[in-house]
């Protein structure tokens, strides 16, 4: 069996997808950070900036996906087949959305953000249909680059239509902002339990957890109701993953 053709390709989709993202600060990019363009819409449900540095971690396992998967011995593995060419696919969606976000082009920001989180979908659920159960070096650089990358993305993406709603004046249909901050969050609990439970994925839910946490050390000094209500939202979350891990290892 030949090596899949885009070893070489998805290496340099992440070295453009870190530059790019790099550049967005440093430039910056329409003369605003990333940073500072989110402190411009004041929803309740963005967490702490602190959060957001969860992108090291992301991009530093993304690197070591990009090595695993150029090298000879793993190139040819059926998990690393499956991706084909989606990696690709969601480094161009990263580096759009950022284009985008700068420009303030909200709608548009809001569709590609879709796009890369349906692009993440089929790559997560992808690498876990195939048969062979996976290795030690796949569990490390293939489920868990994917499993907080996808996390994030499902984060990012409530937080980004919230965010177009309110650029957009919704009147919640006459809900308070904290009424419906604390739907979107009972929304995530509800997520990362689904898929933290049907595949068994601590990793997933802990991104949950983070930016829970992120959002009640952000509003302390705000909404005490939201603050509540994510730190509480994080406890369960952390608590149900704990029962899953638990049980599994009960199984054994």
């Amino acid at each position: 069996m030949r090596a899949h053709p885009y070893r070489l390709l998805n290496i340099i989709a992440l070295l453009v997808v870190i530059i790019v993202n790099a550049l967005a600060n440093l430039l910056p990019i329409a003369g605003k950070t990333t940073g500072e363009l989110s402190d411009q819409y004041p929803v309740l449900i963005t967490p702490a900036g602190y959060v957001f540095s969860i992108w090291s971690l992301i991009y530093l396992l993304l690197a070591g996906f990009v090595i695993y998967q150029a090298m000879p011995s793993y190139a040819e593995r059926q998990r690393i087949r499956q991706i084909g060419p989606l990696f690709i696919l969601t480094c161009v969606f990263n580096c759009s959305w950022i284009l985008v976000w700068h420009y303030e082009l909200l709608p548009l920001s809001v569709l590609i953000m879709l796009a890369l989180l349906g692009t993440l979908i089929v790559i997560y659920t992808g690498i876990r249909q195939v048969q062979e159960p996976p290795t030690l070096g796949e569990r490390l650089f293939v489920y868990l680059p994917f499993s907080l990358y996808l996390g994030w993305i499902s984060v990012a993406t409530i937080v980004n239509v919230t965010v177009l709603l309110y650029d957009l004046g919704w009147d919640g249909f006459g809900w308070s902002a904290t009424t419906w901050t604390a739907i979107g969050i009972g929304v995530t609990v509800v997520l990362a339990a689904l898929i933290g439970y049907r595949y068994s994925d601590a990793a997933f839910m802990l991104v949950f957890v983070w930016a829970l946490v992120g959002i009640g050390v952000k509003q302390q000094s705000g909404d005490s109701t939201v603050s509540t209500a994510a730190f509480v939202a994080a406890a369960l979350v952390f608590l149900l993953m704990l029962g899953m891990l638990l049980r599994k290892r009960r199984a054994f």
